[in-house]
């Protein structure tokens, strides 16, 4: 046999692959992990305009710098209520600016 074959038949996972299973579950979150990301990557922007680091963004949530992590790092499932405290205590005024344009279109296009 090649070393190739020789090399991944040693290294090879005694587990059964949960590919297809991790594939399906992404498929099906695909919108809330889109969404997900986009607050993660608010939070990293936020933090870079800001110039502060993991501790000084949990010192501002109100939570801890471990939270910090988990969140930057995508291993959060996020409740509404933890969503909500995040974009109040961060972005105010863009949830104000969010909800009178919303409020706008609405009167507009919809009143």
């Amino acid at each position: 046999m090649s070393r190739t074959i020789d090399f991944l038949k040693q290294h090879e996972s005694n587990a059964p692959s949960r590919f297809q299973e991790n594939a399906e579950w992404r498929r099906e979150n695909r919108e809330w992990l889109k969404w997900s990301r986009d607050v993660t990557l608010s939070l990293v922007d936020y933090m870079e305009t800001n110039e502060i680091n993991r501790n000084g963004l949990a010192e501002r949530l109100g939570v801890t710098p471990q939270y910090v992590s988990k969140i930057l790092s995508g291993k959060v499932n996020f409740s509404y209520k933890k969503l909500q405290e995040i974009l109040l205590n961060i972005f105010p005024q863009l949830i104000m600016y969010n909800l009178q344009v919303r409020l706008y279109i609405s009167l507009k296009f919809l009143g």
